[in-house]
């Protein structure tokens, strides 16, 4: 389910830059390809800004991060570690996201001050941002911000706290120690506690993937999918939590980058994790990287992913057909859904509203073929076009007829 309003897509249950930045590339893992050699832009250390007269505050904490950054890269636990003042709460949450970050072969880790140092019961507030991407470098890398808390010791800033980002967060490898299984397309992760799965979600992530590739809008795939599988305590937390009762996995938006897909772990029969895996990889593929759309196209939105979902299955196979049909008997004729079911919506309701936007993206793919039906969804949500704009420029007939016949199709589907 793409879930946009609470900012995150989602899946319903089925059974189931500034001061002193440094961009450093990571060393390729053994094996990849496609990852260019590290390269690194190197800024002033703390030692050398201070001997050149350049110490400032906010230039000595870029220092610091700066040198971090390369640590983590480099993969230095021990000079990783160095920025956080030793006995401080910072120690251990550094160290499990530093291990974290390597599990996701982090490729990127540009952090910036975004946020001028504030003096606060003896410490120093900053907000940091770090702009980063996973395995391969040449990607759109993604903002995280988080407030930092700094001491200033004779002239050596260090780290004492880091809370975890608010905005769009947090981020598992913020708060979780992880696991991960990297492949060609996808890396999947998870805690130790689920880590006897990974084969298993990597191998069918890997296949999900050959099919989300078919609906990148634009054709420009994602570099990697992200997935990661939550048990309970992570399914509350992650991204935010859950956004809806009814879901078995979302898919979050990052800011600038692709979307990353959260799967929950409890419930969700094997027989359906590929079905869910399309769905929501599918939402990374097609959704603009800023993640925001305008909420009428929901069905648009929810519609893709379903027809990726069953991959090129007969309709008849698939689940929610009889949840559609109960709608129909019910009286519905139209509209397609704008809005996502409520948090609280019976399976049924849910079903039913999911249902209904795949058999209207099947009826536009029937009519017009994949290629238009991707225009048209690249005209109304990656460009924000009037429905009635779009399909005059895709379709050749005005939004008011093709609905109407959408309308027609679900009512009539057998």
């Amino acid at each position: 389910m793409s879930n946009e309003e609470s900012g995150t897509p989602a899946r319903r249950w089925r059974v189931w830059l500034g001061l002193g930045l440094a961009l450093i590339a990571a060393l390729p893992a053994c094996g990849e390809r496609g990852v260019q050699p590290p390269v690194v832009a190197r800024s002033k250390s703390a030692a050398e800004l201070r001997a050149a007269g350049l110490d400032s505050l906010p230039r000595r904490i870029q220092a610091a991060l700066t040198e971090q950054a390369a640590a983590l890269i480099a993969g230095d636990e021990r000079g990783f570690l160095a920025a956080a003042e030793p006995g401080s709460p910072a120690v251990a949450v550094l160290r499990q996201q530093f291990h974290s970050l390597r599990a996701l072969k982090v490729a990127i880790w540009v952090p910036e001050i975004t946020e001028e140092p504030e003096q606060d019961a003896g410490e120093l507030k900053v907000g940091v941002t770090v702009n980063h991407c996973f395995v391969v470098a040449a990607c759109e890398p993604a903002p995280a911000l988080f407030e930092t808390r700094w001491v200033d010791r004779d002239g050596t800033v260090r780290i004492v706290a880091v809370q975890a980002s608010q905005r769009g967060g947090p981020r598992p490898w913020e708060v979780s120690a992880l696991r991960a299984a990297v492949g060609q397309r996808t890396v999947v992760a998870t805690t130790p506690a689920q880590r006897g799965q990974l084969t298993v979600l990597s191998r069918e992530a890997e296949k999900a993937a050959a099919v989300a590739d078919k609906y990148a809008v634009g054709g420009t795939k994602p570099e990697r999918y992200l997935i990661f599988y939550a048990g309970d305590a992570e399914w509350k937390r992650w991204y935010g939590g859950a956004p809806s009762a009814w879901a078995a996995g979302f898919a979050a938006p990052t800011g600038m980058g692709p979307h990353h897909v959260v799967i929950k772990a409890k419930g969700l029969h094997a027989t359906v994790l590929d079905d869910v895996l399309r769905h929501e990889m599918t939402h990374v593929s097609s959704l603009p990287f800023d993640g925001g759309y305008t909420q009428s196209k929901w069905w648009l939105v929810e519609g893709i992913a379903e027809h990726a979902s069953l991959a090129g299955q007969p309709l008849g196979r698939y689940n929610d057909l009889p949840a559609v049909r109960k709608l129909v008997q019910g009286g519905w004729k139209g509209p397609l859904p704008e809005s996502a079911p409520p948090a609280k919506a019976t399976r049924d309701q849910a079903g039913g509203a999911y249902g209904v936007s795949l058999l209207a993206v099947h009826r536009l793919v029937e009519r017009f073929g994949m290629a238009k039906m991707l225009a048209f969804f690249k005209a109304a949500v990656h460009d924000d076009k009037a429905l009635e704009s779009a399909s005059m420029e895709q379709f050749g007939q005005p939004w008011k007829a093709v609905h109407a016949d959408c309308v027609s199709y679900v009512r009539n589907f057998r």
